[in-house]
């Protein structure tokens, strides 16, 4: 299966900005943004090992509630945007087996170079906003 890894430069560009945009919609149809935003109200004397026990419990709520809007609420959103990965469009997503995916994105991940690529991108993106 093709992917970023194993792709022609021409390809990896026209590509990332395709997953560039899938990622902006995704992120708006989970909220993910938002979900990573909510923090507990607390007291004005709050001990700081209180703070670090809500902070750390709001955490955990903060990353149940992604999981469950990316893998439970809007799979077919996650799907698509991370077939992007392997040049597989919307359409076409159930065509592959899981086995095929989970190959294709280890190849992925455990390409330092692409990987690095789009943190730069990530990082550079935070440096704008």
């Amino acid at each position: 299966m093709k992917n970023l890894a194993n792709c022609k430069p021409s390809e990896f560009l026209t590509q990332t900005n395709k997953i560039r945009k899938s990622v902006s919609k995704w992120l708006t149809d989970t909220d993910i943004v938002n979900i990573r935003k909510r923090i507990p109200k607390m007291p004005d004397d709050i001990s700081d090992e209180d703070k670090r026990k809500a902070l750390d419990k709001q955490a955990t709520e903060n990353l149940d509630a992604i999981l469950d809007s990316i893998l439970e609420e809007h799979p077919q959103e996650t799907l698509e945007m991370l077939a992007l990965l392997c040049f597989v469009e919307p359409e076409h997503v159930d065509d592959y087996s899981v086995t095929d995916y989970i190959e294709s994105f280890n190849e992925i991940i455990g390409n330092k170079v692409v990987l690095d690529f789009f943190m730069s991108l990530a990082n550079w993106g935070n440096q704008l906003t």
